[in-house]
């Protein structure tokens, strides 16, 4: 049929004013004939536009009509669409909606009369009604008709407003619990022989169990099964597996219908891997014995639905019981937080933004942060245990464990969420969670969700309003009432008991969690402006405080710091506004005794954590300009040296904030790197530390000029550039009388100078003591501390053993005369890289020595195996192989001539002295050696070679060596290995054996 010109060019403008984006189509679909009987009447068109899309709507209405079986029917619809607003409504609103339910109602167009009937039961349907709505079904196909047709007066309830969301969700749960009970009872049909044999309950878990489902979801099952009276229990259980498997089959199969949706038992015990189907005592025994932190947080949803309800209710109450015990178990919190970073840590990296269920601010944000209070507080408080998320967030509420206004924004973000998801869902009845990016999906969403202006900039606006609510609140959420526990609230608030509050911090492992309340009452308490940004910084604080080893501590230094600086006015605002200076002052604080005890001999040094470049080391040079700039303001040497000590210290704190940062949670970084950036950090500042100490020294007692020229030799790990934060410091102290000086007079001079240096650095004070060890000095302890240079040439020329050459491997000027140490360094040169290498008994000696220093030097009790200096393919062991390479290679290769073990190593590597394989093993075992004897410092603020004992202390070691919380054990058995494949490579390579 063809309009005139001028009346399709009115007709046109009234469907652009009535939401149609193609008016054109429109026309020709409105004058198709089966429409002629309402195509003038204006309710149509009004009830066409108040839908999510006009054109679906409309082309979902042509293809029902025009699927009618005659005439009869086709008035029948037509007429009553006319006249029935309910039926209009919810029709239309359906078709406008939903592109899959249009295709059924195309298929089965008699099944619109469902929509018809607009009594008090069929607004509020439950599982009842619904079985009736399914009753006729006998097959799978026939139960997929009989479900849409069911699902169809769902949707038409939800998309005319006629229920919420969570009501929504509930009927879909409901309609879902009666599918699962039909097709169970068609499996039975099929197998009486079966279902004689045995008890069969199915469990509804994940969102069905919570009364909350999507419109296409995994319907979440676990099977329970016992045997009939006097029937064996193993074919009992035989008959159960396959009646359940047949139950799922019913469902989740394609068929000419589609299918409904997929019936997933993987949350049962051992997932995959387990029995489909289990006695209540094999649940239970598994349960106590093996399962882990979140398949007690699963179980919190755990609701029977089908099968024996006698059986069902016996399972339910003997799990309950376990699932509010899961919050006393070690690392229950952590296990969980875990568990959803890994959820967020799998998500594809161009879906994360679109994701709205499992990304940063969805739907899980919420559901996670909800259980996690359930499972803490539902021990004591039996009204938090609702399998429903916003019930329980209710509840919860209510009790005071959530703060109100915070519950509220809660609440409103999850319902606009799960709304958006039911209506993506809805149009094609295809599981997914991600945003659509298409313009026209998203007007229809915007649309159906009432946002008829602008509903694209509106739905985006929406949705990242309350994402960014979610993610704000779902980790304060936990915290933030332990603030209110002990500070004056609003009227009408419920305050956290003290005892849930308690409750609360041991979760989140608080050893002593009154102590904790009292630090904050005393941090958070009061109307000043100071408390009220405490109280802002406090939630995510303590979230990073559980995240350590020790909440304690750091809760504790918090204090200690914010007391020292809470007049300082910049001190608060570089928290509050500098993104990640309270993280990092959070890290740094509960990560261990050293870093904390530094930054509280020097508070202002928190400063260093909110420069993007504060954490950076500075060079020895620029170093050296400082310490000496502040010896030469000083008066006397006492001050002098205190200053340079001072700088040491707010040095070190930088190293060990850097270090602690940049290690802490397993961050995926170099582990070589860090530690070949401590040890030159720690390494340059010392030799700057020393060098600040000589010029007060020799200014005190000389003024510009010694008498003699003295310099300073790193060597050990001070020469190699690989000092860690509990080394001493290894020197040579060598001297050179100055023309017309006597001999005697300058020995005098020189060992005064080093008496007084090390006397100057070991001063009690609040900044740590620098030990100088010159142990290694010709004849040891022994021999003269400071000898000339021509005393060194003849002691070597004539005295020297093997040993001696291989400590002056690591030989490095670090003070004092330069060019002095150069002429140290040209006279060592030949000893340590001598000519055509060792000789072979040369090479048996240092096997010797080492030989007798593993057996007489391990402390008694140590355990070989762990003991990182001197244990098996420890330090030692990695550092002598090299070296034995450098004596016997270095006169050949230039490469070897360095004072680094890593260096030396690759250069050796590199020559084809050590194939590249085993060059990496004793790498990896010298690096991590390094990195737990750091750590150990950093733990207990006191140097260690082995693993501490303590199991706080180990937990701390643990973190910064980047393993979980509970995984100790996995850290001790990862050490043993990889030193154990370093030991092989030294038997063959140093040993020959």
């Amino acid at each position: 049929m063809t309009l005139p010109q001028g009346r399709r060019s009115s007709t046109f403008t009234r469907l652009l004013r009535h939401g149609f984006t193609d008016p054109s189509a429109a026309e020709r679909l409105l004058a198709a004939d089966g429409l002629d009987a309402v195509r003038a009447d204006p309710v149509l068109l009004d009830a066409l536009g108040a839908t999510a899309d006009p054109d679906l709507a409309l082309r979902g209405l042509v293809r029902l009509v025009e699927a009618q079986d005659g005439e009869t029917d086709r008035r029948e619809l037509l007429d009553t669409l006319v006249s029935s607003k309910p039926l209009r409504d919810r029709l239309l609103g359906v078709l406008g909606a939903s592109e899959a339910l249009a295709d059924h109602l195309a298929r089965h167009p008699r099944d619109w009369r469902a929509l018809v009937t607009y009594e008090a039961a069929d607004l509020h349907p439950g599982v009842e009604e619904f079985e009736r709505g399914l009753a006729e079904a006998t097959d799978p196909v026939s139960l997929r008709v009989a479900y849409r047709r069911c699902l169809l007066s769902i949707a038409a309830r939800d998309v005319c407003g006629t229920t919420d969301v969570a009501q929504t969700a509930a009927e879909l749960a409901d309609l879902a619990t009666a599918t699962l009970r039909a097709a169970l009872a068609m499996a039975r049909a099929a197998a009486p022989a079966d279902a004689a044999q045995c008890r069969l309950a199915v469990i509804a878990m994940g969102k069905c169990g919570g009364h909350e489902l999507n419109y296409v979801s995994d319907v979440d099952v676990i099977f329970v099964g016992e045997a009939a009276d006097g029937v064996d229990e193993g074919k009992a259980l035989r008959a159960a597996t396959r009646l359940a498997s047949h139950l799922m089959r019913i469902c989740s199969d394609t068929t000419v219908e589609g299918t409904i949706w997929p019936v997933d038992a993987n949350l049962r015990p051992e997932g995959r891997n387990g029995p489909l189907v289990r006695t209540l005592s094999s649940h239970l025994a598994y349960y106590q014995r093996w399962a882990k932190t979140w398949e007690f947080q699963a179980l919190l949803k755990a609701r029977p639905v089908a099968g024996d309800a006698e059986l069902g209710q016996e399972y339910a109450d003997a799990v309950a019981p376990l699932v509010w015990q899961a919050a006393e178990r070690e690392n229950f919190v952590a296990d969980v937080q875990k568990m959803r970073r890994r959820v967020i840590a799998n998500i594809p990296a161009g879906e994360v933004d679109r994701e709205l269920k499992l990304g940063p601010g969805g739907l899980r944000d919420v559901e996670f942060a909800v259980q996690l209070l359930q499972l803490v507080h539902g021990r004591a408080d039996a009204s938090l245990r609702s399998g429903t998320t916003l019930d329980a967030l209710a509840a919860l509420a209510a009790g005071g464990y959530v703060g109100r206004v915070d519950a509220t924004q809660l609440d409103d973000a999850y319902r606009f969420l799960r709304s958006l998801e039911h209506r993506i869902q809805l149009y094609r009845l295809r599981r997914t969670h991600l945003v659509p990016e298409d313009d026209a999906d998203l007007r229809r969403i915007g649309r159906s969700l009432g946002m008829r202006t602008e509903p694209l900039t509106d739905l985006a606006r929406a949705w990242k309003r309350h994402t960014t609510v979610v993610r704000r609140l779902h980790e304060k959420l936990f915290y933030r009432p332990l603030l209110d526990a002990v500070a004056q609230l609003a009227p009408g608030e419920t305050r956290l008991s003290t005892e849930a509050a308690r409750e609360r911090l041991v979760a989140l492992g608080y050893a002593d969690p009154a102590a904790a309340l009292r630090h904050l009452e005393a941090l958070a308490s009061g109307v000043t402006r100071k408390a009220a940004i405490q109280r802002t910084l406090l939630p995510v604080l303590l979230g990073w405080f559980a995240d350590s080893a020790d909440p304690d501590a750091g809760l504790l230094g918090f204090r200690k710091v914010s007391d020292a600086l809470g007049k300082t006015p910049w001190y608060l605002r570089l928290l509050r506004d500098e993104g990640a200076a309270a993280e990092n002052l959070a890290r740094v604080l509960s990560a261990g005794r050293l870093a904390p005890d530094l930054l509280l001999r020097a508070p202002e040094a928190v400063a260093l954590l909110g420069d993007e470049r504060g954490l950076e080391p500075r060079g020895r040079a620029a170093l050296e300009q400082e310490v000496l700039a502040a010896v030469r303001r000083a008066d006397g040497p006492e001050q002098a040296v205190a200053a340079a000590r001072g700088v040491r210290r707010r040095e070190l704190f930088r190293t060990t904030a850097a270090d602690l940062i940049a290690s802490y949670g397993g961050a995926d970084g170099d582990a070589g790197a860090l530690v070949d950036r401590v040890g030159a950090a720690v390494s340059d500042l010392t030799a700057a530390t020393i060098a600040g100490a000589l010029r007060a020294v020799v200014r005190d007692g000389w003024g510009d000029e010694l008498p003699t020229r003295f310099a300073v030799i790193g060597v050990g790990r001070f020469g190699g550039r690989e000092l860690g934060y509990g080394s001493d410091a290894d020197v040579l102290f060598v001297h050179e009388p100055r023309e017309g000086v006597d001999d005697q007079e300058a020995a005098k001079a020189a060992n005064k100078v080093v008496a007084e240096m090390r006397r100057l650095l070991q001063l009690p004070s609040a900044d740590p003591p620098l030990l100088i060890d010159a142990d290694l000095r010709p004849e040891g302890k022994s021999g003269p501390l400071v000898r000339t240079l021509k005393s060194y040439a003849a002691y070597y020329r004539r005295w020297s053993l093997v040993w001696e050459s291989q400590a002056l491997l690591r030989a490095e000027p670090v003070a004092g005369d330069a060019d002095l140490g150069r002429a140290f360094i040209e006279l060592v040169d030949p000893l340590r890289y001598p000519a055509e290498g060792l000789g072979d008994e040369a090479v048996r000696e240092i096997r010797r020595l080492k030989a007798r220093m593993e057996t007489e030097r391990l402390p008694r009790g140590a355990d070989p195996t762990l003991h990182t200096k001197l244990g098996r393919g420890g330090l030692s062991d990695v550092e002598w192989t090299v070296q034995l390479l450098q004596l016997g290679h270095a006169w050949a290769e230039p490469g070897l001539r360095t004072t680094r073990t890593r260096e030396a190593l690759a250069a050796a590597c590199a020559a084809g002295l050590i194939p590249g394989e085993e060059a990496g093993i004793l790498d990896e075992a010298w690096v991590l050696a390094t990195r737990v004897r750091n750590a150990v410092m950093l733990v207990r603020g006191r140097a260690g070679d082995t693993f501490p004992s303590d199991g706080r202390e180990l937990a701390a070691v643990g973190r910064y060596l980047g393993y979980e919380a509970g995984h100790v054990g996995d850290m001790l058995d990862d050490y043993r290995r990889t030193t154990r494949r370093a030991r092989a490579v030294v038997e063959e390579r140093f040993y020959g054996a």
